[in-house]
């Protein structure tokens, strides 16, 4: 269990470079923000969470380990209890939050970083004080 990794999976770094592609610039696993969001933008008070199947126990696909169970149970639903709580604190403070699951980014990697970078713009926007409809005049 040492060997797995927390951060800078392979899934984060291939969100992180698309993201970084596509202009965006960020900060990864910033430490001073709660809940340590795989990427933030602290600019435009966005946190985004790369969310494994396993991890955080997938309604689809988390499959709780034959040997000690109830050892992986109770820290699967610790992890799934601490998200609930993560996802409240950064709406309670009118962040942008995102959560992806893993399997989405496999599923459709292009329509997830779009749909980032449409949520980036979309923050920035409000930073800015410009509502979507003024942007179109």
């Amino acid at each position: 269990m040492g060997k797995i990794k927390g951060k800078n999976t392979k899934l984060e770094q291939s969100v992180s470079k698309a993201v970084w592609r596509k202009g965006f610039r960020y900060r990864k696993n910033v430490l001073s923000l709660f809940g340590k969001p795989d990427i933030a933008i602290k600019k435009y008070r966005i946190a985004l969470f790369i969310d494994s199947c396993f991890w955080h126990g997938c309604s689809k696909h988390f499959k709780i380990p034959a040997k000690n169970q109830d050892y992986w149970a109770k820290k699967i639903n610790r992890n799934i209890d601490r998200d609930i709580e993560v996802t409240r604190y950064y709406q309670a403070k009118n962040w942008f939050l995102i959560r992806i699951w893993e399997h989405e980014l496999k599923f459709d990697f292009d329509s997830k970083i779009e749909q980032i970078c449409e949520t980036i713009v979309k923050a920035q926007l409000q930073k800015d004080g410009v509502t979507p409809n003024e942007e179109d005049a």
